[in-house]
């Protein structure tokens, strides 16, 4: 903490600048990794954005990447339109339980791996948010 005051006994006054952990502020990486941190709700939205730029031409939209794809539907639908196929096997058109919306985000991701495009860092279960604390904020990879 720097001091304002004059001696080594002075208490730190109104003046005094704050050492980064302390009443309330962050350390720069801290701040960086933050769940609402400036950099991350940039890319979200950019992401959100060419998302729904795709989704156009099947009607469909994303307003909530961590909601709107947990049941796999938008993720089916998006994958379908960028690589002009179909799925390789059936999904649940209507995903009512928690298991249903899995086997969506399964399909999604095993069309994925059929294409020979490698995922890092990320299994069905982070993009549904089944059981995951932050429900789908890992980041992702994407590898030819």
């Amino acid at each position: 903490m720097i001091h304002t005051g004059a001696g080594s006994g002075a208490a730190a006054g109104a003046g005094a600048a704050l050492a980064p952990g302390e009443a309330g502020e962050m350390p720069a990486t801290e701040k960086d990794l933050a769940e609402n941190a400036p950099w991350k709700r940039i890319q979200q939205n950019t992401f959100t954005r060419w998302c729904n730029e795709h989704l156009k031409c099947v009607n469909k939209r994303i307003a909530n990447l961590q909601t709107d794809l947990s049941d796999g539907l938008r993720l089916i639908a998006l994958l379908e339109v960028l690589s002009q196929k179909k799925m390789f096997r059936k999904f649940n058109q209507r995903p009512n339980f928690r298991q249903m919306q899995l086997e969506n985000v399964s399909v999604g991701l095993e069309f994925l791996d059929r294409e020979n495009i490698k995922l890092v860092s990320i299994a069905g279960e982070c993009l549904s948010g089944a059981g995951v604390p932050g429900q789908g904020e890992h980041q992702t990879g994407l590898h030819r």
